[in-house]
């Protein structure tokens, strides 16, 4: 009979053969490639056949980790500077080994009681942050998507409360939503879960700040009303994908209160400045939110997975994910309700370990003193680049990411999109740094992002000095010019 949990000996050693490879793994971070060299990269499959019988543990655990490292793409490195992956930090990684050990199953407080407690625990503090002055609830989640489908339904069981047991059918008119054009794709793909359709959800333009223009959400909304659709819901971006924009909160929840409209708050990355007492007024207004999403995995410095949803209708949980099963028995004396019934997963991973443990261990300053020097750098970076010749600001910097182009004053955007592009492809051809390229109100732009924990101003003026190599290469006649 095969031995799945090998002898002690054996676990103690390959115990500490990991934590070793690790530890040496996390030693090199701040100096570690992102990934190989642009001519070494492959994307062919694997197409080895599944083993029948088993191999050393050891030697696997040698060989796979350095296949791992050696031909990986580390998000970890302070040399990435590209989308919201941060570097973990190392006491979350313990605690998900922990929990991976203990396995426990946080759908019943009656399975899994401490578990559940630290959980209740750790949304409680993320919400007082919030500054919610009335009884607020909430849950982990897998990640960003599903905590901003799970505030999409709870909003919806608040303006149709019949929607839960009989469908959108029983609405009677197209529901309708509204975000920014430039909010998170997982917006489309939750209105289409739900039924309502992707055409529902209503994108309005942004600013040259690239926050939700106010002016045209409002007669959008008129728009729908006066066609016989039913406006229910806003979604405020807090920390945009591209650029790190901001939505005015504020002004969006006083559209919300004329209209009777659900405000949710996508705070997935930005909703973190909570942390900040020094900076939590980039996210001013937000606990005029009805429900907020924020994923530890992103500006909190977890690995994946780890989603947030929370709410100030913490009634609207149980009305709109509860169930009833026999073989899930409430715990004796218990007045908590079930994460089961206060949630899309059923089976539930505990992902609030890592959070809470290193909330534990390095205490909310922790996070405090993450956030203001990541903003700082940021800061220091746009001074750097816009003092050189071949770069500009595109996009206001307010979180830690940059948007800049390529300076080519008579260039069509065409010209511009194609230079940008060229210098990210020099760029990260080495494989030693990681950025991107993408597209802010129809503007193609480079995109850096401050977000591991180890990354400092050495490793930005070295992505600096990158890109303006770079752009010599790339662009001989503006390099003469200049």
């Amino acid at each position: 009979m095969t031995n799945f949990d090998l002898d002690e000996k054996t676990r103690l050693a390959l115990g500490h053969q990991l934590v070793e490879i690790i530890n040496s793994f996390y030693a090199s971070l701040p100096d570690r490639a992102v990934q190989m060299p642009l001519e070494q990269r492959s994307f062919a499959p694997l197409s080895d056949a599944m083993p029948e019988v088993g191999e050393d543990p050891a030697k696997v655990l040698e060989e796979v980790p350095a296949a791992m490292i050696a031909q990986g793409f580390h998000v970890p490195s302070a040399n990435y500077f590209g989308l919201m992956n941060p570097a973990p930090t190392y006491v979350a990684v313990l605690a998900e080994a922990l929990v991976a050990a203990l396995n426990p199953q946080l759908a019943t407080q009656n399975r899994s009681q401490l578990a559940v407690k630290i959980e209740d625990e750790t949304v409680r503090w993320i919400g007082e942050r919030v500054g919610w002055e009335t009884a607020f609830g909430g849950t982990f989640t897998s990640g960003g998507n599903e905590a901003n489908m799970s505030a999409l339904a709870l909003a919806m069981t608040e303006h149709f409360p019949h929607v839960v047991e009989d469908g959108v059918s029983s609405i009677g008119a197209l529901p309708v939503l509204y975000a920014s054009t430039e909010s998170h794709h997982s917006l489309d793909k939750s209105a289409g879960l739900l039924g309502i359709g992707r055409r529902a959800l209503r994108r309005v333009a942004v600013n040259d700040r690239a926050q939700m223009d106010v002016a045209q959400l409002r007669s959008a909304i008129a728009e729908d009303k006066a066609a016989g659709r039913k406006p229910f819901c806003v979604v405020a971006t807090a920390g945009t994908t591209n650029s790190g924009a901001v939505d005015d909160m504020e002004a969006i929840a006083e559209v919300c209160g004329q209209h009777k409209l659900w405000l949710h708050v996508d705070g997935a990355y930005g909703a973190a400045a909570i942390f900040s007492d020094e900076h939590r007024g980039l996210v001013g207004g937000i606990e005029g939110a009805d429900s907020i999403t924020i994923d530890p995995h992103k500006w909190l410095a977890m690995p994946f997975a780890a989603g947030v949803l929370l709410t100030s209708h913490p009634e609207l949980l149980e009305r709109t994910f509860g169930t009833q099963t026999p073989y899930m028995p409430k715990a004796a004396g218990s007045t908590r309700i079930d994460n089961f019934k206060v949630s899309a997963q059923w089976s539930r991973r505990m992902n609030s370990m890592k959070l809470w443990l290193t909330l534990r261990v390095h205490g909310r300053q922790g996070y405090e003193e993450l956030i203001d020097r990541q903003i700082m750098l940021a800061r220091w970076m746009v001074e750097r680049l816009s003092a050189g010749s071949f770069f500009e600001l595109a996009v206001p910097q307010v979180l830690p990411i940059i948007n800049v182009r390529v300076r080519l004053p008579r260039a069509k955007e065409e010209g511009v999109a194609a230079a940008n592009s060229a210098i990210v492809d020099e760029v990260t051809r080495s494989g030693e740094r990681w950025i991107s390229v993408t597209s802010v109100n129809g503007r193609s732009v480079i995109r850096i992002m401050v977000i591991s924990h180890l990354t400092g101003e050495r490793q930005l003026e070295n992505l600096a000095a990158a890109m303006e190599s770079a752009a010599k290469k790339v662009l001989p006649n503006v390099a003469a010019a200049r």
